[in-house]
């Protein structure tokens, strides 16, 4: 049987055993048969609990027994009457499978060869060198803000925006925790910097902070809900803040807002957020700090000056081009420019949303990104500005195809949660979620032990970034900032292939500044840019 763990043959021989034993007993005296099972069931139910290996064994013990056998027969019943292991719903049991191996330490090889259909349209792989390089380390990082007073080097795979409330407590400490033992950055979601995010102990400095800065303006807001400077000043001035970041849309559910009913805002919450307990908390789908693109960036910069120099910039899903077009225009007109933009694609998302939402609303990622990198490209704007991605990116080659189309970093959140152990139940909107990962439930979030899994997060982001080293070196790379389209290829029918950069048709340095160039651009250039605005968000009709 594939992947049978020894210490599952070894229960099964004591069990064979023990049940041989009962048929004995239970020839003698049913009374035994009885007190035996019961005392074996109450010891292997003490075990669970105590355990703190398998969240699920101490949220279900003995129960999550029978769920550990069928997942270890599921491969061959999903190959021989279900479903491949590679349909991704949302994600595919090959990809959570190589995140926990990569997250345990376990080994992470595949034997026979892809399961792939390589010649299926949209199939990627990037194209590798006869003479591969050598790659002394990776640890690979590059620096945002490098013109400001507190620059910071951050490393190319990090953990996207959870905030605590979507995520339990003990699920912040392991993340925040795993970010310290790596040298990655957390970013902390719009839920604002909880007592969670901080150092849990005197020998920790606490994992490095994004502090993502939404509508609400939690955790610098006034009693109204508008932003307060002197709230901002206290958070963003802290040693673990590095990076601040407005966040205009999400993934999950760009331009829809949110509220988080009252009976959810606990007293721990509350304090995080700045709002009263017991009370609906509401995040509005628009900013009441700005209201163009010129405004963006004048509360952008008055943010970077606020917290002390560090590098500030936002996140957003693409939908209207030219909204985004009228941003790069006021950076031309004003002279401020965001020190990163991290794009969220529309297959990105934690959080639960209407499924409208998830399954029609925004752009994917790879699309967001290269309308983004291209734009700033022709305006002649990117070398001041780092991106970075987010979007169902799981794997070193989710990574190197991400930098090669654009992108400077990438973030992921599913991934790291799959590295705390969810196992994609679905169930992250109920509240019962039965690994710990997604709950407020005391009881349920007991089972996902702090060390153990913080541990784990660390792992898969060292794995991950080891496996990159690899993919690049053989590609004849020293460092993924080297990755550009043509190194990738996709088929884009069954006899045909093109390289990524043939596809994208990438823009020259400045050429959205030459009136005489337009009409040789890609259609959403021609069409778009003219009509964008640096100030409003609306378009010139």
């Amino acid at each position: 049987m594939r992947g049978f763990p020894m210490r599952f043959l070894t229960l099964l021989i004591v069990s064979l055993i023990f049940l041989f034993s009962i048929g004995v007993i239970l020839t003698i005296d049913r009374g035994w048969f009885v007190c035996l099972l019961s005392g074996f069931l109450m010891l292997v139910g003490i075990h669970d609990v105590r355990q703190t290996k398998r969240s699920i064994l101490r949220n279900y013990p003995i129960l999550a027994h029978f769920r550990f056998f069928f997942e270890m027969i599921r491969p061959e019943i999903r190959q021989y009457f279900l479903e491949d292991d590679t349909v991704a719903a949302p994600f595919s049991r090959n990809q959570r499978s190589i995140v926990y191996q990569r997250a345990k330490q376990e080994l992470d090889k595949r034997p026979f060869g892809t399961q792939l259909d390589v010649y299926q349209p949209g199939y990627e792989w990037i194209n590798h060198s006869i003479s591969p390089a050598k790659v002394a380390s990776a640890d690979f990082r590059i620096t945002i803000g490098p013109d400001r007073d507190q620059p910071y080097s951050a490393s190319v795979f990090n953990i996207s925006a959870m905030s605590f409330g979507a995520l339990s407590a003990n699920a912040i400490r392991a993340l925040n925790r795993g970010a310290e033992l790596g040298k990655f950055m957390h970013d902390t979601g719009e839920g604002s910097i909880s007592a969670h995010h901080r150092p849990q102990s005197a020998d920790q400095a606490g994992g490095d902070l994004v502090w993502e800065i939404g509508s609400g303006y939690f955790g610098c807001r006034n009693p109204d809900g508008t932003f307060s400077a002197e709230r901002f000043i206290e958070n963003a001035t802290q040693a673990q803040v590095k990076m601040i970041e407005v966040k205009l849309s999400q993934g999950a559910k760009p331009g829809h807002g949110g509220i988080l009913p009252g009976a959810k805002v606990s007293i721990e919450i509350a304090a995080a957020r700045g709002v009263e307990p017991g009370v609906d908390c509401v995040s509005p789908p628009t900013h009441s700090a700005f209201s163009t693109p010129l405004g963006l960036l004048e509360f952008v910069e008055r943010l970077r000056v606020l917290s002390g120099g560090k590098p500030t910039g936002f996140k957003l899903a693409i939908g209207h081009p030219w909204e985004f077009f009228g941003i790069v225009k006021a950076m031309l007109s004003s002279g401020i420019t965001p020190d990163f933009i991290v794009v969220d694609g529309a297959e990105g998302g934690t959080g639960a949303a209407p499924v409208e939402f998830t399954d029609h609303v925004g752009m994917p990622l790879q699309e967001a990104l290269l309308l983004v990198h291209n734009t700033l490209v022709g305006a002649g704007l990117r070398s001041r500005i780092k991106i970075g991605a987010s979007g169902k990116i799981i794997t070193a080659f989710d990574v190197a195809r991400t930098l090669s189309l654009g992108a400077d970093w990438c973030n992921s959140a599913r991934g790291f949660m799959f590295a705390l152990g969810c196992i994609q139940s679905l169930s992250c909107h109920t509240d019962k979620c039965p690994t710990g990962v997604t709950t407020q439930d005391p009881l349920r979030q007991r089972a996902l032990v702090v060390p153990d899994k913080a541990e784990r997060v660390f792992h898969f982001h060292q794995n991950t970034l080891k496996a990159l080293s690899e993919v690049i070196a053989a590609a004849g790379l020293t460092h993924p900032s080297q990755l550009r389209p043509h190194h990738i290829s996709r088929r884009v029918s069954p006899n045909k292939v093109e390289l990524a950069s043939a596809l994208l048709e990438y823009l020259q340095p400045e050429q959205l500044l030459d009136p005489a160039a337009l009409e040789s651009l890609p259609d959403v250039f021609r069409t778009y840019w003219p009509i964008a605005r640096a100030e409003s968000f609306h378009p010139i009709h």
